[in-house]
């Protein structure tokens, strides 16, 4: 049953009904059981908080035990950013291989299987789907977490996955509003800035949010860029003009508007957590997300004492902090009543499934054709060029092939190398050569990861290719580059599904 602390005023508790913080460990502190007492009304997952899914069931049914109708949100896209599965790799192959494919009903297949395993475990609201399209290709936070490039496709897409996830009664979160992708700047680190017109963003950029709410998606989360064509003062999360003109106004949005992690370098090296959080809410956010990197309860009360001090204030009005704590309690009351689903017939190896027909496989002009490539018999050498974790994608996740072609040809060896100090082409060369030496006379597959963004690890691939042409390289990011290798492989993603499918390919294990 939920409970509240009779003592605590009806501002307090709208203040802390707005907040979606994280914590630290696999069970909940005393502390989030008490501020839970007291009002707050959601909580948000980290791969710090998974061990496993009894685990987890057992860490949401302690939390419900506080208050039943609490939302617990988690960041689980799949693919490359996984949280249920943060130290093995996800079994799902994330959005852009799911675009490559282009089967809207895999996509809502595969939504729905994710959702059911998120309910099993009793989280009922998922920061997923990214609608972003993917339109510059240097962009360093999207990538392959995006459907793809065209626009029409990324609406199509966004609109299945959300219809799929939420028919496992998990809530959707179509993100990031109004559009992370034609960014070259991590907002992790820095402030974005588009420079495009309106009438771009609204054919390009909106076109996959104006789908998801018309596929009912029950909340969208805020991106921390600057839109100068929308609004060139304040970044969308903090935008009046975005969020409640655009967002609400002229697309009709009124379901939870989330923002983006407040800890984030954009909103808090320029405004701060406090003062940032006052802003969103005043611009129309709803719920304020924090906890990826800050995860306390002196946090907490700190945006708490925020959000009351600027309602005492005049600065943000009342009503508007009430409408907010209203919008996360009906959300709440969706949740409690959406109902788990049982597994279905598509079952747990569909995103297996949707690896392997997101490959798209090629021969370098000369060398045959995929027909013509003989599979490895012998244990090759796996040298990955590794480059920087993408911070949503964290450092802790796993990814590649070694582990897959291990299993499937034992005795594989395998190195990483990454860009040293110096010129990228020098350490490019450098990296070649040290796994050239490393390899010796073994076959080398070369795994990279958005060698289109990477001088380094173009100079490093061109160094293995001109001495052993007869290298397999496998790209796991987006395919910019041109393919090359007497095999390429891309994979359109780096989960480990997308792994098992390649090593397939490579040791000729026919896929089911």
């Amino acid at each position: 049953m939920t409970t509240l602390a009779s003592g605590t005023d009806t501002l307090t508790r709208d203040a802390l009904t707005v907040l979606q913080p994280g914590f630290t460990g696999t069970t909940a502190p005393d502390w989030l059981l008490r501020r839970l007492g007291e009002g707050l009304a959601s909580v948000g997952l980290f791969g710090r908080n998974i061990a496993s899914p009894g685990q987890l069931a057992a860490l949401t049914a302690q939390l419900r035990a506080e208050r039943d109708d609490v939302l617990v949100a988690i960041d689980e896209e799949g693919g490359d950013v996984t949280r249920l599965e943060v130290r093995s790799g996800s079994s799902f192959p994330g959005n852009h291989a799911l675009g490559a494919v282009d089967d809207v009903e895999l996509t809502h297949q595969v939504a729905h299987e994710l959702g059911r395993r998120l309910a099993a475990c009793g989280v009922n609201l998922n920061w997923a789907p990214s609608a972003d399209v993917n339109s510059d290709p240097r962009n360093p936070v999207i990538g392959v977490r995006s459907f793809g490039a065209d626009t029409e496709l990324a609406a199509r897409h966004t609109a299945a996955y959300v219809t799929g996830l939420q028919s496992a009664g998990v809530a959707a979160c179509t993100k990031h509003f109004p559009g992370h992708g034609d960014t070259a700047v991590d907002s992790h680190h820095a402030l974005p800035r588009i420079d495009v017109s309106a009438d771009v963003l609204a054919e390009r950029e909106l076109a996959p949010f104006r789908a998801a709410i018309a596929a009912g998606t029950r909340a969208v989360m805020s991106a921390h860029i600057l839109v100068p064509a929308l609004d060139p003062d304040r970044p969308a999360t903090l935008s009046r003009r975005i969020l409640t003109g655009l967002l609400r106004g002229e697309l009709g949005y009124d379901g939870l508007i989330v923002t983006d992690g407040m800890e984030m370098r954009a909103i808090a090296g320029t405004y701060g957590i406090e003062r940032g959080s006052v802003h969103a809410v005043a611009a129309g956010a709803d719920a304020i997300c924090v906890g990826g990197g800050l995860a306390d309860d002196a946090t907490v009360l700190r945006l708490r004492d925020a959000l009351v001090g600027a309602v005492r204030s005049g600065e943000l009005p009342e009503e508007r902090l009430a409408e907010a704590a209203d919008r996360v309690r009906a959300l709440a009351r969706w949740a409690g009543t959406a109902g788990r689903p049982a597994e279905d017939a598509h079952g747990t190896e569909i995103g297996l499934h949707a690896a392997r027909r997101a490959l798209t496989v090629t021969a370098a002009p000369g060398l045959g054709s995929p027909d013509t490539f003989e599979p490895l018999t012998e244990p090759p050498y796996v040298a990955a060029l590794t480059p920087v974790a993408n911070i949503a994608v964290g450092d802790e996740t796993p990814w590649g092939i070694a582990a897959e072609l291990v299993h499937l040809l034992p005795g594989t060896v395998t190195g990483s190398f990454s860009a040293g100090d110096g010129p990228e082409n020098e350490a490019g060369k450098s990296a070649g050569r040290a796994a050239l030496q490393a390899a010796g006379p073994r076959r080398i597959v070369a795994v990279v990861r958005d060698e289109h963004r990477h001088p380094w690890m173009a100079s490093a691939l061109d160094t293995l290719l001109a001495a052993r042409p007869d290298t397999v390289v496998v790209e796991m990011g987006v395919p910019q580059a041109a393919p090359r290798g007497a095999l390429h492989i891309a994979t359109h993603g780096a989960a480990r599904v997308c792994g098992r499918a390649a090593a397939e390919v490579i040791a000729g294990i026919p896929g089911t």
